[in-house]
């Protein structure tokens, strides 16, 4: 489990930084890359440091509780928080959110009780106005999953959606201030764009796509569900091996590798 979050953090979070800090958005489709290689990281950055505190505490006889259950498949916003940060959001509902009523008070004061908790949620990343609205916009996007159909509507499409939300309030959530965020959301929908995509896009793509695909992948079960398959069919050797690999790779990137971000200084 440790070397599982050493290799999300040092094989695919600190490269898909590294990728994203040279990537210029000047077209369409780099502004969208920026936030979905940043997505991307955030979430192998974070998850790999949960991982890493799970298998340590396993060695010391601590049971910590799971952090992360892929987020990034989740088929609705609603669904998305309860993979993501679970902790966080646990501490919230039994803190915050049951303390004021929960959901066992009248209409009225259940949305207020949703929008402290939400409020509280941005505020705790930090006192900056991106933070808020951050979380803000968070509590409109889940309200308007509960007051109408939305995502039964959308049927298959509401995973798309959902990551299409996710990584637009990342945009918010990175920004130095809220102009400076709808800015950028503006060229992601081509207002103030040089165009669709250019050359230096291409050629940038050539050279990100297989640690693009790689994290596409190891953000869903599939990995997890691969080596369950070779375990029922008594393989269950390959993993060990496979393990001793990745965390050898690992070592060596994080000792060759002067790239190294600490994405939590701000909050």
């Amino acid at each position: 489990r440790f070397v599982i979050g050493l290799s999300k953090k040092v094989l695919l979070a600190n490269v898909l930084g590294e990728f994203a800090a040279l990537l210029v958005e000047e077209t369409v489709l780099s502004a969208w890359l920026k936030p979905i290689l940043f997505t991307l990281q955030i979430y192998f950055d974070f998850s790999g440091y949960s991982d890493m505190a799970i298998g340590l505490g396993l060695m010391l006889g601590f049971h910590f509780l799971e952090n992360f259950n892929y987020p990034l498949i989740a088929k609705s916003i609603t669904d998305f928080w309860r993979r993501w940060h679970m902790s966080l959001s646990s501490w919230f509902r039994d803190y915050v959110y049951i303390p004021l009523g929960g959901n066992r008070v009248s209409k009225l004061k259940w949305i207020r009780n949703i929008f402290i908790v939400w409020f509280l949620t941005g505020f705790w990343h930090g006192a900056n106005w991106t933070f808020i609205a951050w979380g803000l916009l968070y509590y409109c996007f889940l309200m308007l999953e509960k007051k109408t159909k939305l995502i039964d509507r959308l049927g298959k499409l509401s995973q798309v959606y959902t990551l299409v939300i996710v990584v637009l309030l990342w945009v918010v959530f990175r920004a130095n201030s809220l102009s400076g965020a709808f800015t950028y959301i503006g060229n992601m929908f081509g207002i103030g764009a040089s165009g669709l995509a250019d050359v230096a896009f291409t050629g940038y793509l050539r050279n990100v796509w297989t640690v693009l695909l790689m994290a596409l992948i190891g953000a869903t079960p599939v990995v997890k569900k691969f080596f369950a398959k070779l375990n029922d069919r008594g393989l269950g050797w390959i993993e060990p091996i496979w393990v001793t690999v990745v965390f050898i790779v690992s070592v060596l990137q994080a000792v060759s590798s002067t790239y190294n971000p600490f994405i939590y200084f701000n909050f």
